[in-house]
């Protein structure tokens, strides 16, 4: 099974780095979780969002957001739409379940009619 989280949105802020103060360097990303696997493909509705600066090439975590950040931060969350959840189930998958289903219907007939 195969995790990884693919990048939905990709923002520049205009916000001086709590780190190296430079203004413009910020870039928010907000990353969905897609699961593949050999029966299935998902997207779920976990959400990743993580905020870089490009000039001192550091993460800035929460606890370092200054004020106006966290505005920025904040509208763009609710302004962000994320893709809707869904699984897509593969080949070998369809040809599991209708295995089961005729190895299912065999029986019930075999109890069913038994003379046969």
């Amino acid at each position: 099974m195969d995790i990884q989280f693919i990048t939905i949105k990709k923002v520049t802020l205009n916000n001086n780095c709590p780190e190296c103060y430079c203004i413009g360097g910020l870039s928010l990303t907000f990353k969905q979780k897609f699961i593949n696997s050999k029966l299935y493909k998902s997207i779920s509705s976990e959400i990743k969002h993580e905020i870089v600066c490009k000039n001192c090439n550091s993460t800035i975590y929460p606890v370092q957001w200054t004020d106006d950040i966290d505005r920025v931060f904040e509208y763009q969350r609710k302004a962000f739409i994320p893709k809707t959840t869904s699984t897509y189930l593969k080949k070998t998958a369809w040809i599991i379940i209708s295995f089961v289903i005729a190895i299912l219907f065999a029986a019930i007939l075999a109890l069913i009619l038994p003379n046969l």
